[in-house]
């Protein structure tokens, strides 16, 4: 990693990138039982740069695979998967397997309800696998590889995955090999440099909270330079953006991540506050949702468990609890920039689903949306 001023938030790198180092070292030991290098450099692809990435313990196993460890450096980051161990299997493939690299997910990687159970190993990781080991397979034969996360299971219940259609245990997720540290305090300096940059061409902005929001715009025909990746600095880039003059600003988020904007929470991060649970509550009250489907959301696990709720009781009642969040969320949002800045920023909300479907917008969502298509 590369040297850093101390006052600058210090990057790490994505659990693909982890789990791709020690399937490197554990192919160059099956090939070859002297080879132990205690650091394996790969090439990231995205970006266009190599890491070193340091292996922890390596050993054949009895069944004639091996196993390579490493542990989860994500840098300065508020990130639960920190010193994690990530175990990386590899063996050879059997007689009957037809692609030469299979890539399987073993206990701790989630599955995807969504997908027929198909393990999360997204399509980074396995960019930088078939990347880096097939060329290392000889001729004639196959390779299989199995990552393993021996905490995953119990840090999954930790995270918003069961939203996302994963269960038992975590995702090998990310579109690139840095993990920038985007819940750091020193990460905020760099968020806001990006968002001057942006508002020195474009009147109007979309604020995405993470890689779900920012794909989303893309796919809904946002030019992607307008997007602004806030993690959970909401409030400081909703300020920010009223005090570089920015006319108009479209939130794009999870729906069970924004709501805490509609209780006034402006820094999203579950260290800080969360709250969602009642900010949903107060917007259902606002609807006049029925006393003991009030009750039943408050008492929910969570609040994806209480939204699930309000979509069982049918009619409208569900989306006219979403459409006073997303009103509501615009209101706090302005008056919030306002009480900073003396700023009229106009913003506006729209919120998707975990399939990533746009479920609710507000009125001034679509009005910024279609200028965000034009100018």
């Amino acid at each position: 990693m590369p040297d850093v001023p101390d006052s600058l938030p210090r990057s790490g790198y994505t659990l693909p990138v982890f789990a791709c180092a020690g399937a490197i070292a554990a192919l160059r030991y099956l090939l070859d039982t002297s080879d132990r290098a205690p650091t394996v450099t790969l090439d990231l692809i995205n970006p266009a740069e190599s890491a070193d990435i340091a292996i922890a313990q390596l050993a054949p196993l009895p069944d004639g695979s091996v196993l390579a460890i490493t542990h989860s450096d994500p840098g300065d980051n508020l990130d639960l998967t920190r010193h994690t161990p990530i175990w990386s299997v590899v063996a050879w493939g059997s007689g009957d397997q037809r692609d030469r690299l299979q890539i399987d997910g073993g206990e701790g990687i989630g599955r995807q309800v969504n997908q027929g159970n198909a393990p999360a190993i997204y399509r980074y990781a396995r960019e930088l696998m078939v990347h880096h080991l097939p060329p290392l397979v000889p001729e004639g034969k196959t390779l299989k590889v199995t990552i393993i996360l021996p905490e995953g299971r119990a840090l999954g219940d930790r995270t918003s995955n069961a939203a996302f259609g994963v269960l038992e245990g975590l995702s090998l997720l990310g579109t690139a090999g840095i993990s920038a540290p985007l819940s750091a305090p020193g990460q905020l300096d760099q968020s806001r440099a990006t968002l001057q940059a942006k508002a020195a061409q474009y009147r109007h902005l979309v604020f995405c909270l993470g890689e779900n929001g920012l794909d989303l715009a893309v796919k809904l025909g946002i030019n992607p330079d307008r997007r602004v990746k806030t993690a959970n600095w909401l409030g400081p880039m909703l300020v920010e953006a009223g005090q570089l003059g920015v006319e108009g600003v479209l939130l794009l988020g999870y729906h069970g991540k924004l709501v805490k904007l509609a209780g006034g929470i402006f820094h999203t991060h579950h260290h800080v506050a969360d709250g969602r649970q009642e900010s949903l509550a107060a917007c259902c009250v606002a609807v006049a949702v029925p006393l003991p489907v009030i009750q039943s959301i408050l008492q929910a696990e969570t609040v994806e468990a209480g939204l699930g709720l309000l979509q069982t009781q049918g009619g409208d009642m569900a989306q006219r609890v979403y459409q006073q969040m997303v009103e509501r969320i615009d209101q706090r949002a302005a008056a919030y920039v306002h009480a900073h800045t003396g700023a009229a920023l106009t913003v506006g909300t729209l919120v998707f689903d975990r399939q990533r479907q746009v479920i609710a917008r507000s009125h001034l969502a679509q009005g910024l949306f279609n200028q965000l298509l034009v100018d």
